[in-house]
């Protein structure tokens, strides 16, 4: 325990505690996140072999313009040393991670494991080769965050809400929930772990996993009363600048709660990751007035008449929605949904558009 980490022997070698033995640090990696650790070294600042031709002008003249009130440099020489000075190039002339995230025009040709992997899965689990959506959002760190809001977006629920039929419909859940919880996970995120953002939407969840667990002695309980640890100094301070939707250090998972309680997080220190699980409403919840499908004999059909359209309302929640996916939901089994669904086929009230595998389902109204 200290302040002074990392600690040397008289001979100048690092050692790391491992339960009750120890062993030497040997890798750059092991080395750089001690220093880390202890607040004498962050990701943001690593020089990369991007130089200047490598920034994206027309976003960065932006920025200056929007931000800082001033004109895009005309020379070279002048542009590179307000780059250093905005803490966004190398003394050496190259731009460091933070510059190629933020302004790099293809940061992904230059840091391609640092993107938002999204993937929609049908029902409940991960699996190999199924999915219903899948995306790898690549770009600078405020394209990604615009295309991942995107995807969460566009996978979710629409309901009523006692809205008129002619208007759209609300998304399940807030826009500013997905807000808070991308910002966190694109910005608070460990650069030292080559691996991706991982977006996963389930049926029943929304799952957002960060490379790196929560740095330092933070802990789950105390980032859940405002606590925070700044990981990624210059990221954060352009951030607050307006790049990314920002309210103030420790305030995204306390507003995110807010606005949708039922989030967990998880601080998986084994696997160096950190996993927040946004729960979603099950259809009954979502459409008032809806029970369970279970029915005794007597009331079959008035059940049956039930699931028939609960089957449409999830056809035009998501119309590429499968007849598995939909059983989930529902609480039923897949041959079930297909006797349903063949029911409605054959009274006109849905038709099937395109293959079995890629197509999509319509109501017709």
């Amino acid at each position: 325990k200290g302040i002074d980490k990392p600690y040397f022997d008289k001979n100048g070698v690092i050692w790391l505690k491992v339960g009750a033995d120890k062993r030497r640090v040997n890798s750059k990696e092991e080395l750089r996140r001690l220093f880390q650790v202890s607040g004498q070294f962050h990701a943001d600042e690593l020089p990369t072999r991007a130089g200047v031709e490598a920034l994206d002008k027309l976003r960065f003249r932006d920025f200056l313009r929007d931000v800082y009130k001033r004109k895009f440099p005309d020379e070279p020489y002048e542009l590179l040393r307000l780059l250093q000075n905005m803490n966004l190039a190398t003394n050496d002339g190259m731009l460091n991670l933070a510059g190629v995230l933020m302004f790099g025009e293809r940061p992904e040709w230059i840091m391609p494991q640092f993107a938002v992997k999204a993937i929609r899965y049908p029902g409940n689990k991960i699996h190999v080769t199924n999915y219903m959506d899948t995306e790898d959002l690549v770009g600078p760190l405020q394209k990604i965050f615009n295309d991942a809001l995107a995807f969460i977006m566009r996978n979710l629920h629409k309901v009523q809400a006692g809205r008129g039929v002619n208007a759209p419909g609300l998304p399940e859940i807030s826009e500013s929930v997905f807000e808070e919880l991308l910002v966190n996970a694109l910005v608070h995120r460990d650069y030292l772990v080559s691996a991706p953002v991982r977006l996963f939407v389930f049926d029943n969840r929304i799952e957002i996993i960060s490379p790196g667990h929560l740095p330092n002695n933070l802990t789950v309980e105390k980032i859940l009363v405002g606590n925070s640890n700044i990981r990624n100094p210059i990221l954060v301070s352009y951030v607050a600048k307006g790049l990314l939707p920002f309210h103030g250090l420790g305030s995204g998972i306390a507003r995110a709660l807010d606005a949708w309680p039922r989030i967990d997080f998880k601080d998986d220190r084994d696997g160096c990751l950190f996993i927040a699980t946004v729960h979603r409403k099950s259809v009954d919840e979502l459409i008032p007035g809806e029970s369970s499908p279970k029915s005794s004999p007597k009331s079959s059909s008035k059940s049956s008449s039930k699931t028939e359209q609960r089957i449409i309302e999830l056809i035009r929640q998501d119309p590429y929605a499968t007849t598995e996916a939909m059983g989930e939901i529902l609480g039923i089994t897949k041959r079930a949904v297909l006797k349903q669904v063949n029911k409605l086929k054959a009274q006109h009230r849905v038709r099937r558009v395109g293959p079995a595998k890629g197509g999509h389902w319509e109501v017709i109204e």
